[in-house]
């Protein structure tokens, strides 16, 4: 299974979209090991002083497919779920300063919460599915995917000109533009798409 992720994705006002639209997706990957499943309670990691958070919608590939078209893309989508980036982020800044890879910062055990996924069915317009996260039981980030820079076909398309995407392989597809901050041993995460409550879970 791949674990991929885009950042820098959203707009806050749609009409940046083409502004910001270059065609040069940040695409970064996370191992297996970073996966938190059924609302499982999520372990601080010991060796930040800085762990950020960011919501993002979950895509989940449901069949093989290399170079594939804008068109055929959302056919490649079989579930969509909710899930949590978590950024060490100053290991991940240590990183970048050196220009080494990302992987100490966004690939760490318990990097990616994510949770149970709802076919692809259940959503009409994959261009208007609003999401949303609480912390404490404060809205802290709310999103829609009319503001992604890059839509979901415009993901599945890209990545799959370098690699093959195979059943299960989960996209991250980007966080809201405004909203994202750190978090804190013992705070409460709770995110939503369309009102429904799908992941639940704790920092300890």
């Amino acid at each position: 299974m791949k674990i991929l992720a885009i950042g820098k994705n959203y707009v806050t006002n749609k009409e940046d979209i083409n502004a910001n639209k270059s065609g040069n997706q940040i695409i970064f990957s996370k191992p297996e090991s970073s996966l938190v499943k059924n609302n499982k309670d999520v372990i601080y990691p010991s060796f930040t002083n800085q762990l950020n958070y960011e919501v993002e919608l979950v895509i989940k590939i449901g069949k093989q497919g290399k170079d594939i078209s804008l068109n055929d893309a959302a056919s490649y989508i079989s579930e969509i779920g909710v899930g949590i980036d978590y950024t060490a982020k100053d290991i991940f800044n240590a990183c970048r300063e050196t220009k080494g890879p990302w992987d100490l910062g966004k690939g760490f055990d318990g990097a990616a919460p994510i949770s149970n996924f709802k076919p692809i069915s259940k959503f009409p317009e994959l261009g208007n599915i609003n999401f949303n996260l609480l912390i404490n039981g404060e809205e802290k980030q709310v999103g829609n995917t009319g503001f992604m820079i890059y839509n979901f076909n415009d993901i599945i398309a890209f990545t799959s000109q370098y690699m093959t995407l195979e059943p299960g392989d989960l996209i991250f597809t980007g966080t809201p533009a405004i909203g994202a901050g750190e978090i804190f041993k013992g705070d409460h995460l709770q995110a939503s798409i369309e009102g429904e409550l799908l992941l639940d879970f704790k920092m300890i």
